[in-house]
């Protein structure tokens, strides 16, 4: 039986989520996000995502190397959070977990009933649209908890601005 999100209910306000990388597509991701929560009165959760490091834990590299990739997801987090502000006049919500990208994302979906929303961005290189945007388009799009959102890396702001 699929449980009913909270985010659905009277007096919950839904979240949208949107995963924020380095990719230049990630932009236009949040952009479409921040538009739309402050069009419908949602509020907004920035999710970045660190791996953690493969057997690198001689003389403390591994702990380093985890600080370092933290510290730059926080970057990517607080530039996000900046646009978001800008362009919807909202304060996201910002969180940093380590693991696999996909897990991380369904964990965090699991554990906040009022995010109703997921925004992802699509690649527009020769690599392919993402490897989230693949395996969502693949066979759990029927079983995904939420609905989820793709916005093409090609559109244009005003474009993005008319969708919201």
């Amino acid at each position: 039986m699929v449980k009913r999100r909270r985010s659905y209910e009277a007096g919950h306000r839904p979240k949208f989520l949107a995963v924020v990388d380095d990719s230049d597509e990630c932009a236009k991701a949040v952009r479409f996000a921040a538009r739309r929560c402050a069009r419908i009165g949602a509020s907004i959760v920035l999710l970045g995502v660190v791996t953690p490091p493969e057997h690198e834990t001689w003389l403390g590299v591994g702990e380093v190397m985890q600080a370092e990739a933290e510290a730059e997801a926080e970057k990517l987090l607080d530039e996000a959070a900046a646009s978001v502000r800008a362009l919807a006049g909202l304060e996201p919500e910002k969180v940093v977990r380590t693991g696999v990208k996909a897990d991380e994302l369904v964990k965090l979906i699991e554990a906040d009933e009022d995010i109703s929303l997921l925004v992802l961005a699509a690649g527009i290189g020769r690599d392919g649209p993402g490897p989230l945007v693949s395996a969502l388009a693949g066979k759990s799009a029927g079983t995904f908890p939420i609905p989820v959102a793709i916005v093409p890396g090609h559109l244009e702001d005003e474009e993005i601005d008319a969708l919201a």
